[in-house]
């Protein structure tokens, strides 16, 4: 890596870009996925006629695309294809509750969905392509730097999920400022694209196809599972991996020593222990800080050194330190971060009041120029270091995701039997941060039939870890929400509840209590019921999987219908013996 050096180049369009990647290398691949290989040229041939059958439906400059797909080799092609018409597309992930791509869909107002075989329209009228639609290929408009990329969308406060519009310039320019930073390598490389669809990260990571590298989509059990992923990336020679911090923690003993992969860090703050782990591990790793509307990543540091920190702005991002009446704050004295450059969103599509609010002037740009604040607060350290010191308000980051305390406390006071509600996160160990709701209100079974209806709303990762119904919430002197006297969720106790038949029974149960933080659970218990999500399953099976030397794998939890599913299954495994021996003869293969 390379410190900048001279101007901030003007970038080129990554169509451009492309199209000369697929003229100087056209039989090297472009994408690989599960066993399909795209090379450039064919990679060329199909985003140019699905992107002649979007113009056919009249898709245009500006228009908005719905893509809803798996990650698989059609899910690049229809991004691709959707900047080949001179669109912009809107990620509909499969995974989120139809409730809320409808929402997403009908806010976006999308013309038209790229969809698996058998989607419906998420909207009355619109029409749906499948990625393998095709059309005569006809000579596309000029884009402009300005025209819009994606529309994203990130949690609300409000409790309604707000759509963020980002340029084609922005794109091509965070491209250009990575490049001339030395962040990625100057020839071609194998970039895992290891982030969801619906998480700005994804950006920085499948677009680098239009600079010539081969982008490798990393399916949902190979992320999840640390044995695949590392399968994928030695089968592909991946070179680059991006990853939140999170995931790190369950990756480490995956990742720790491969010096040939370059990991980039982003999506949340990246504790201390994990930085000095890496650090002292001479990991080749960077720290990428970026809000969703300043297109993806802002700073950049090498992950060396005793302590983490943002590092500084990316060639082109302009950055200040500000108290509450714009003025800059002196080293030392932390202050809110605000950034402004080519980069900044177009804002809020279709709230102009939160985009004034949120986009405000740049006193000291251009004429007309403008910056936005972060919300994120920041500080000078010592040396000089960029350092993150928290948020002006109650926005965090929960497995890399964006959350709004405040829309899962709107979805929550809209149930019939919740009367108030509040939201806040515990940190149930170092790094594991959990979602803890409270409500009032004649919720009298205990918050079960107020979860279920949360997660016909909501994705799962705004879904909370645990419900507690109280008989009022705690306020401060002048009524508001006492959110520090909110009491903890009941801990966890090793063998806690009712006993589970053998060893191996309450050994299972044990990890689920454990990693959910829960006192107890029944045999009848669904794991993703209890507030688990894929991370936490991948703990239970990462420690059962090292207790037993078993060859478990996170489908075996995540298929189970219940812990006595579950069960059954790590029975299962031990009976077949330990990894890597001949099995045995399984003799409890009941039918589920």
């Amino acid at each position: 890596m390379t410190a900048p050096t001279g101007a901030h180049r003007r970038p080129v369009d990554l169509l451009a870009r492309f199209a000369l990647a697929v003229r100087t290398s056209p039989d090297r691949p472009a994408v690989r996925a599960g066993d399909t290989e795209l090379t450039f040229a064919g990679l060329d041939r199909r985003t140019a006629g699905l992107a002649a059958a979007l113009h056919a439906h009249g898709i245009g400059r500006g228009d908005r695309v719905g893509v809803q797909l798996p990650r698989t080799a059609d899910l690049v092609v229809a991004l691709l294809a959707v900047w080949r018409a001179g669109a912009a597309y809107v990620p509909l992930d499969p995974a989120y509750p139809p409730a809320r791509l409808a929402l997403m869909a009908e806010d976006a107002r999308i013309a038209l969905l790229i969809g698996a075989d058998g989607a419906a329209p998420p909207r009355p009228g619109v029409p749906v392509l499948g990625p393998d639609a095709a059309a005569a290929p006809r000579p596309a408009a000029e884009p402009d730097p300005r025209d819009p990329a994606y529309v994203i969308y990130t949690s609300g406060s409000t409790g309604v999920p707000k759509g963020v519009e980002l340029t084609r310039g922005g794109v091509a320019d965070l491209v250009a400022g990575l490049e001339e930073r030395g962040i990625y390598r100057a020839g071609p490389s194998v970039v895992g694209w290891n982030a969801s669809m619906s998480f700005d990260a994804s950006v920085q990571q499948w677009a680098r196809v239009c600079r010539g590298d081969t982008v490798v989509v990393i399916d949902d059990e190979q992320r999840a599972d640390p044995a695949a992923l590392a399968a994928a990336l030695d089968a592909s020679g991946v070179t680059d991996l991006d990853l939140t911090p999170s995931h790190w923690e369950l990756l480490r003993e995956t990742l720790t020593g491969r010096r040939a992969v370059r990991l980039f860090m982003g999506g949340e703050p990246v504790p201390e222990r994990t930085w000095r782990e890496l650090a002292d591990g001479g990991a080749d790793a960077v720290n990428l800080y970026g809000p969703t509307e300043c297109t993806v990543d802002a700073t950049v540091a090498a992950i060396t050194g005793p302590r983490p920190h943002l590092g500084d702005p990316l060639p082109g991002v302009r950055l200040r330190l500000l108290d509450d009446r714009l003025r800059p704050v002196p080293d030392g004295v932390t202050g809110e971060l605000y950034l402004a450059g080519p980069r900044l969103a177009h804002g809020y599509p279709r709230r102009p009041g939160l985009t004034a609010a949120r986009f405000v002037a740049d006193p000291d740009g251009p004429a007309g120029g403008r910056m936005y604040r972060t919300g994120d607060r920041a500080r000078r350290g010592d040396g000089g270091l960029l350092e993150f010191a928290g948020r002006v308000d109650r926005q965090v980051k929960v497995l890399g995701h964006r959350i709004e305390l405040g829309e899962i406390e709107s979805v929550l006071a809209r149930h019939p039997e919740v009367t108030a509600s509040a939201v806040t996160v515990r940190e149930a160990a170092p790094g594991d941060l959990r979602i803890a709701a409270y409500v009032t209100g004649p919720a009298a079974t205990g918050g079960a039939a107020v979860l279920a209806a949360l997660r016909a709303q909501l994705p799962t990762h705004l879904v909370p870890n645990t419900l507690a119904v109280l008989d009022a919430l705690p306020l401060t002197p002048n009524g508001k929400t006492d959110y520090a006297a909110l009491p903890a969720p009941a801990p966890a106790t090793a063998g806690s509840g009712a006993p589970h038949g053998d060893a191996l029974q309450e050994r299972v149960a044990q990890e689920w209590r454990t990693v959910l933080g829960v006192a107890s659970v029944a045999q009848t218990d669904n794991f993703l019921s209890l507030g688990g999500h894929s991370l936490a399953a991948l703990r239970v099976v990462h420690k059962l999987r090292r207790t037993f030397d078993i060859d478990l794998q996170l489908r075996h939890l995540l298929d189970a219908d219940d812990l006595a599913g579950f069960t059954r299954a790590v029975r299962e495994r031990t009976q077949a013996g330990p990894v890597g021996r001949p099995a045995l003869v399984a003799r409890d293969r009941t039918a589920r």
